[in-house]
């Protein structure tokens, strides 16, 4: 890629010729300026979208100029700062644990390996949970090959850490063992109490479900005629449906969340929040597999029938939540002034997602709020299935996430060109030799002499 300005074209010839001359390399310089009046700055605006070098972008610059020109390097890699890139984990980069072959180089790609030698910024916004986001970085960094920190990355619980200063005492269900427990303690909630406690606490809470000598070992010893529950959070998928169910239950059923106790109005206990809505999520078997919008459905419809037609209201995070995507636009500009000192939104985010009814029906509904374009791109490798009818209509439907990220930078690169071809001469008075009679006209190589006439 040639980043030397343009020279302007010193032509000898005809009238004609030097008229067509003058307005190439008029046409050249407002191609160079993005369509603005000409600048000496150099520029690739015919080749790449609105890039920076890594460092270009300070905190002086003004979030309106977040797309600005190519800004001319200095042994410094360029940055795309007029778009970026979001991405679903499970059926997408990921299936059962194992990376999607194309999501590795699909990374590849977005770090500077294409023919533009572009990096594009990106980070991850995923429904699953159950352990720190520091863990979920590692296990994604080994199966991608990539380095992935936490500043770009949110679970589904990330945002739950933004009412740890709202809840004392909280419930905390789902996950492995005590990775729960722990995720929430990072988050800032002071007193965590788990499903475990509770067992072990009154064995009877749980006919069907014994613990472990490991979990009997881990939970905490409490005196729950001293402790009042105010929040109940599911932070993953539950491993003991009917034992979590139970105590759910027992508990939005209680008097202001106190174990043991029951209302007579049942509506006194605590708010439940679950850390996303997906009822079907793809893993690794063939067929997609019960996530945690299926428990969430079943505690409320349980808690109707036992309650006599009581309604249950919870609360979901996640996608298709628009707090999600509200939170995941904050970690995108953090992350963009961080790393690449880009100190404003992008123009366009894309959207990568396998589920229609959380991640495309989530990047529409944003989008049509966002200050900037949210475009939903749909893959065939997760829960959707080829061939049938998304409940939630993406922008494009393509195969890999390979295809969705070569297809999001081809479209920046073809508005890029269609940008600097707007600017057009055509408005030019056109000037003939035969209309322009008492014109005098200079050419290096057959210059005559000026007449004048009385």
């Amino acid at each position: 890629m040639s980043l030397a300005p343009e020279q302007p074209t010193f032509h000898r010839g005809s009238f004609a010729e030097e008229i067509e001359t003058a307005r190439t390399d008029l046409t050249r310089k407002l191609l160079v300026s993005g369509g603005e009046s000409p600048s000496p700055s150099p520029s690739d605006a015919e080749t790449a979208p609105s890039l920076s070098p890594a460092i270009s972008a300070t905190s002086s610059t003004p979030e309106s100029e977040a797309a600005s020109p190519i800004s001319p390097p200095i042994d410094e890699e360029l940055v795309a700062d007029s778009f970026a890139f979001a991405f679903d984990i499970d059926g997408v980069l990921v299936r059962g644990g194992r990376p999607i072959p194309e999501a590795i180089q699909a990374m590849k790609v977005l770090n500077g390996d294409n023919k533009y030698g572009i990096k594009i910024p990106y980070i991850f916004l995923t429904n699953g949970g159950g352990k720190t986001e520091a863990e979920r970085c590692g296990d994604l960094s080994r199966q991608l090959d990539v380095e992935i920190s936490p500043a770009q990355f949110i679970c589904g619980h990330t945002p739950m850490s933004e009412m740890a200063d709202r809840y004392n005492t909280v419930l905390v269900v789902g996950g492995e063992g005590e990775k729960c427990r722990t995720v929430a303690q990072g988050y800032g909630f002071k007193d965590v109490v788990t499903p475990g406690d509770i067992i072990k606490a009154n064995a009877a809470t749980t006919p069907f479900r014994k613990l472990t000598p490991e979990e009997l070992h881990n939970s905490k010893e409490r005196d729950f005629s001293k402790v009042t529950i105010e929040a109940i959070f599911v932070f993953a998928d539950s491993r003991d449906w009917a034992g979590d169910l139970q105590i759910i239950l027992d508990l939005a059923m209680s008097k202001g969340g106190r174990i043991g106790t029951l209302s007579e109005t049942f509506n006194e206990g605590p708010p439940i929040f679950f850390s996303h809505n997906d009822v079907v999520w793809s893993a690794a078997h063939d067929n997609v597999r019960l996530g945690m919008g299926a428990l969430r459905g079943i505690v409320e419809y349980t808690f109707k029938e036992v309650t006599k037609g009581k309604t249950l209201q919870t609360h979901a995070f996640g996608k298709p939540q628009i707090g999600t995507f509200e939170f995941a636009t904050r970690l995108l500009k953090r992350w963009r002034l961080n790393e690449h000192r880009l100190n404003a939104a992008p123009n366009t985010v894309y959207f990568v997602g396998d589920t229609p009814e959380s991640d495309i029906r989530g990047t529409n509904q944003y989008n049509e709020k966002a200050e900037n374009d949210w475009y939903s791109i749909l893959v065939k490798t997760g829960v959707y299935q080829d061939g049938t009818e998304p409940a939630y209509k993406p922008r494009v439907t393509v195969n890999t996430v390979l295809d969705a990220v070569n297809h999001g930078i081809e479209r920046e690169m073809e508005r890029r060109t269609k940008k600097t071809q707007k600017p057009h001469l055509g408005v030019m008075p056109k000037l003939s030799l035969e209309e322009a009679q008492d014109l005098a006209v200079f050419s290096p190589e057959e210059e005559r002499p000026l007449e004048l006439t009385a």
